[in-house]
């Protein structure tokens, strides 16, 4: 079965309110074996720009990666994302 992967790319301009989202979701991604393979750190971006954090999350499926986001636990974890940060949020299949 093809594991399942959240990419996310974003700017944050309210690093306090973010990083209680971070916390929550940490703990969340966690519960659900999920596995942070990139979080941040040095990137280098080529063609379309504009996007200072990359963040890369390794679920045991696909359809985990999917449940995970749509609990009740992560969504209400997104209250502090809506303010303080642009996001795109993607789940992909791994191949």
């Amino acid at each position: 079965m093809p594991k399942g992967y959240w990419v996310v790319r974003a700017n944050i301009h309210n690093q306090d309110e973010y990083s209680k989202y971070v916390v929550k979701a940490s703990e969340i991604v966690k519960k659900n074996s999920g596995t942070f393979l990139v979080r941040g750190g040095k990137q280098k971006e080529y063609e379309i720009k504009g996007y200072k954090r990359t963040v890369i999350v390794e679920f045991d499926s696909y359809q985990h990666a999917i449940d995970c986001y749509n609990s009740e636990e992560y969504q209400s974890a997104l209250k502090h994302v809506e303010d303080s940060s642009n996001r795109i949020f993607t789940i992909v299949e791994g191949v």
